[in-house]
């Protein structure tokens, strides 16, 4: 991978964490930006456009995981890649990352070349999932249309934005409607091998596009997985 292409923010509010980061990264061949709180990471975002957002949960005033919300809300970063990065492995705080839209979860410390596999295992998910193309130019007005060039999802003709993982997850259960995608099925096409995530991320971002779609595209098969139906 020709890592000086990506571009990573690296946001903490501790500087000897965040000086660790970058000379690891920039040693690695990346082009790092930092930011020191929340504020900052969003309007450093938004000028920056990182390929990657490195981002501590325990920070004073605005978390990670208001900053992370307020990322995925904001037109220029909502797609992009976010991983948490902290001291804390409680699942409810896994949990509440994934649910404000992060893409992975790393637990500090770390070693320096083992964050390096899982960034550079992260930055592959760029552009991986292939979804269908249009084979006209009118979107339905019935049913669920994925525009894979925009990374934008139409619901009964209305657009609807999502999250990466997300969107991720939808293409690929609505690129074989039917088909029962089993849970490893799914770990490795929307979040690699090499990514490490709890046992309830998937529940959680199912539950996320249900709640923005509705119960009726995406079923459960109990001790199975799940499918998209039409």
């Amino acid at each position: 991978m020709e890592t000086e292409k990506y571009r990573i923010l690296v946001v903490d509010d501790e500087i000897d964490i965040v000086e660790f980061l970058s000379y690891n990264l920039k040693k690695d061949g990346f082009t790092v930006e930092v930011a020191m709180d929340g504020h900052s990471a969003i309007e450093k975002a938004i000028e920056f456009k990182p390929h990657l957002i490195l981002l501590d949960v325990m920070m004073p005033g605005m978390d990670g995981i208001e900053t992370c919300e307020e990322l995925r809300n904001h037109p220029v970063t909502k797609n992009t890649l976010i991983a948490f990065l902290t001291a804390r492995s409680e699942d409810y705080s896994q949990i509440a990352g994934f649910d404000a839209g992060g893409d992975d979860y790393i637990t500090k410390p770390i070693k320096p070349k083992v964050l390096i596999s899982r960034i550079k295992a992260l930055l592959k998910r760029i552009g991986k999932i292939e979804t269908e193309e249009p084979k006209d130019d009118v979107f339905p007005k019935k049913g669920i249309y994925i525009d894979k060039e925009r990374y934008v999802v139409y619901l009964n003709g209305e657009e609807l934005s999502l999250p990466k993982k997300e969107f991720e997850l939808l293409a690929l259960l609505h690129s074989r409607p039917q088909k029962v995608f089993t849970r490893d099925e799914i770990y490795t096409a929307v979040w690699g091998d090499d990514i490490v995530v709890g046992d309830r991320t998937i529940d959680v971002h199912i539950r996320k596009l249900r709640e923005k779609l509705g119960d009726d595209y995406i079923k459960t098969v109990k001790g199975v997985g799940y499918k998209f139906t039409s």
